[in-house]
């Protein structure tokens, strides 16, 4: 029993490593590939595992560019994975690109790859051209009326420009400053709603596509519709602010009116005041003058008798005064 027990053991552990092998050398995969008329020898494949790589990664877009008579090797696209790029994406966008009669290398569609752009969809909207609708886009012409545009842009993608080139965000803005400028050098909006196509063909002789990753072959307008009488409205806000600045003026004005009112008041008290303190020292300069001789008991009598007098003439001129103003309201009522 004990050679037959060994024997298993050696087995097991000869399947073990076996089973082992085999999961780390991709030998269907090298079979799958020799018979794709792809040469890549087996030690190519251990190396990718070597180097962390996934070898069906490699492979199978290789098999699928031989196939269609791609001049491109594994040492390329191995360098593309290792790069963090697409290589499966970059051998259908060259193959549809070969098939489209595109000029697009290796090295140029992995570029675009590599920048974050979809270069299969590039290829794709290259041969298929992509409509952009535009959002509604708000402009004024001369006459003050607000004018509402809704455009829809075909572009085709620029294989050239697709590294460096601007997206589809720029070309929205472009197109939308394009009607605003357009409508804005309009003398009216009836111009505008009779020959909507005039944005189209103003805007698009601006070559608004420069700098950017596609080619505009038409701008279409979608939508044209009137809004707010935006002229009027600008007329309305200013008389509304040129009447506050008026009610502000208005009452500064008056403030400085009471302000003045308010002085000359206190002016009157001050007067006042001095006058009755005046009015306070008289009896005392009397005194003084009766101390000292300069004013006698029949001068004192005469002042007495004189402003007394006075007096009496006030009484009488302010009673004739009361009685000419009821004359004449009486006189006013009779009638």
């Amino acid at each position: 029993m004990g050679p037959f027990i060994s024997l298993l053991v050696i087995i097991a552990m000869g399947f073990v490593v076996l089973v082992f092998l085999l999961s780390f050398i991709p030998i269907g995969l090298w079979i799958s590939a020799l018979a794709a008329g792809v040469k890549i020898g087996i030690f190519t494949l251990v190396g990718m595992r070597l180097r962390r790589v996934i070898p069906s990664r490699i492979v199978n877009p290789l098999i699928k560019a031989t196939k269609a008579g791609l001049n491109v090797g594994a040492n390329q696209l191995e360098a593309h994975y290792l790069a963090g790029g697409n290589v499966d994406r970059v051998v259908n966008a060259l193959i549809a690109a070969q098939r489209a009669n595109i000029p697009l290398g290796f090295e140029r569609a992995a570029a675009i790859d590599l920048a974050g752009r979809d270069v299969l969809q590039a290829v794709q909207m290259s041969v298929n051209p992509k409509v952009i609708e535009t959002p509604k886009v708000s402009a004024v012409a001369k006459d003050g009326i607000e004018v509402i545009v809704k455009a829809r842009v075909t572009v085709r993608a620029n294989i050239d420009r697709l590294v460096g080139g601007a997206g589809e965000e720029t070309i929205i803005a472009r197109v939308g400053e394009g009607i605003v400028t357009t409508v804005g050098s309009s003398n009216s909006h009836k111009e505008v709603l009779e020959n909507p196509d005039t944005i189209s063909r103003v805007v698009l002789d601006k070559g608004l596509d420069a700098g950017t990753a596609f080619e505009i072959l038409s701008i279409d307008i979608a939508d044209v519709d009137v809004g707010r009488n935006i002229g009027a409205q600008l007329q309305t806000d200013q008389a509304e602010a040129d009447k506050r600045i008026a009610q502000a003026k208005a009452e500064e004005r008056r403030a400085m009116a009471v302000a003045k009112e308010q002085e000359m008041k206190a002016s009157v008290q001050e007067m006042r005041a001095k006058v009755v303190e005046a009015e306070a020292e008289v009896p005392l300069a009397m005194a003084e003058a009766f101390r000292k001789g300069n004013l006698g008991v029949m001068d004192y009598y005469n002042m007495k008798n004189i402003l007394a007098d006075t007096n009496m003439r006030d009484s009488i001129a302010a009673m004739g005064s009361s009685g000419k103003q009821q004359d004449a309201a009486d006189k006013q009522g009779e009638k």
